[in-house]
């Protein structure tokens, strides 16, 4: 019984490369050319070496990263030293009527002391041994804060490993996502990014490695562009000096 199932399946396979080759070359024919029937030659392989040597100052780094986040539609913003970041995280938490937020559990944030500025605000520390549900957490929050490994000045992209205190959701879930980004973290290009990572990590890539480029957006309903159906609509990026 398995050896006619066997010769039935390979008749069939042979009935469906031949009908293949037939509608292949019927569109050879109408295109008035010969069918290719062996795989083209790639010589090159992954990005060119101009592109690889290609690099920026770290000014300049800045400087286009800002504008690319911006043309995106995310909010941008650099600052000199922590307390203007910290002021202006409190000011917009204010203005949005924030009511619960979430954030890394990070030196840099611990740093800015953000409960103290915001007294009204319900604060969730995202640690590895928490007990509360986190997910919940992030999913019922106006803001999620999170310190980002890279940014990307060519395509204006945020990069966030996520780990033990870092949870994926503070990104994903809350109403409006805030990147705190250290100056010296941004690259000119995606490769550099991907190069690093491979040496932080090889085969061993943490859960998530998100790229996040401007606001969550879909138009896969009639090609009509929707804000925020699958992520935060507002995202800031917050790009601290020192």
């Amino acid at each position: 019984m398995i050896d006619r199932n066997d010769g039935v399946i390979r008749e069939l396979v042979e009935q469906a490369k031949a009908r293949e080759g037939e509608f292949l070359d019927g569109l050879a024919r109408r295109l008035n050319r010969g069918r290719i029937t062996e795989a083209p030659q790639h010589p090159f392989r992954g990005a060119p070496d101009f592109w690889r040597g290609y690099e920026l100052s770290g000014e300049q780094r800045v400087e286009l990263f800002m504008k690319n986040w911006a043309s995106l539609g995310g909010v941008v913003q650099r600052f000199a030293d922590e307390d203007g970041l910290s002021d202006y995280i409190a000011d917009v938490a204010l203005s949005l009527q924030a009511k619960y937020l979430i954030r890394f559990d990070h030196p840099l944030l611990e740093g800015l002391e953000l409960e103290n500025q915001l007294p009204e605000v319900e604060m969730t520390v995202w640690q590895e041994d928490a007990t509360e549900d986190l997910k919940a957490k992030a999913a019922g929050a106006d803001i999620g804060i999170a310190v980002v490994d890279y940014a990307i000045a060519h395509t204006g992209t945020v990069v966030v490993a996520s780990g033990g205190n870092r949870g994926r959701s503070v990104s994903l879930l809350p109403t409006a996502f805030m990147a705190v980004i250290r100056a010296e973290s941004i690259r000119t290009r995606m490769g550099e990014v991907m190069e690093e990572l491979q040496k932080r990590f090889g085969h061993n890539l943490p859960a998530g490695v998100h790229f996040i480029s401007g606001p969550s957006r879909s138009a896969d309903i009639e090609n009509d562009l929707t804000i925020g159906v699958h992520g935060p609509g507002i995202v800031y990026a917050l790009i601290l000096d020192n």
